[in-house]
């Protein structure tokens, strides 16, 4: 048993508030590996995006997530401090605390171990356009 390591930088072109499902690309990426076992770690780069493993067969749950988000952390633009880059800049800042940056993955068989409707997804919580910048890291044989 030799345990190896691959690493590949993927940039998500985002067009705004919203969830972008990178479950494909994060995908091809761990089978063009091929590995057989082992464990994906998916790491965003950023402070105002976050990862999530949710549903991907009915998109209303995304939906309800955003107006979720958007009643627990009001962006009026009054409530907070830190706001140079706009009213949504300190708001995008909390959801990302609340959310996560990091994702472990199971690889079993060459292929991510997800679960029948689980999807892996950047949610971008600014409204502007940003190009973001994830890494995956897997490690195993």
């Amino acid at each position: 048993m030799t345990m190896r390591q691959a690493r590949f930088q993927l940039h998500v072109e985002t067009k705004g508030q919203g969830f972008y499902d990178i479950t494909d690309r994060v995908a091809t990426f761990v089978s063009s590996q091929r590995f057989g076992i082992g464990v994906l770690t998916v790491f965003l780069h950023h402070t105002s995006a976050s990862l999530m493993i949710q549903e991907n067969a009915d998109p209303t749950v995304q939906e309800d997530f955003l107006a979720f988000f958007q009643r627990l952390v009001p962006e009026d633009g009054c409530s907070y401090r830190h706001g140079y880059e706009g009213p949504d800049d300190m708001p995008a800042h909390i959801k990302s605390a609340l959310t996560t940056v990091q994702l472990s993955i199971p690889i079993s068989d060459g292929a991510l171990d997800l679960g029948t409707w689980q999807g892996v997804y950047l949610m971008e919580h600014r409204y502007q356009p940003h190009r973001r910048r994830i890494t995956l890291h897997v490690i195993g044989d």
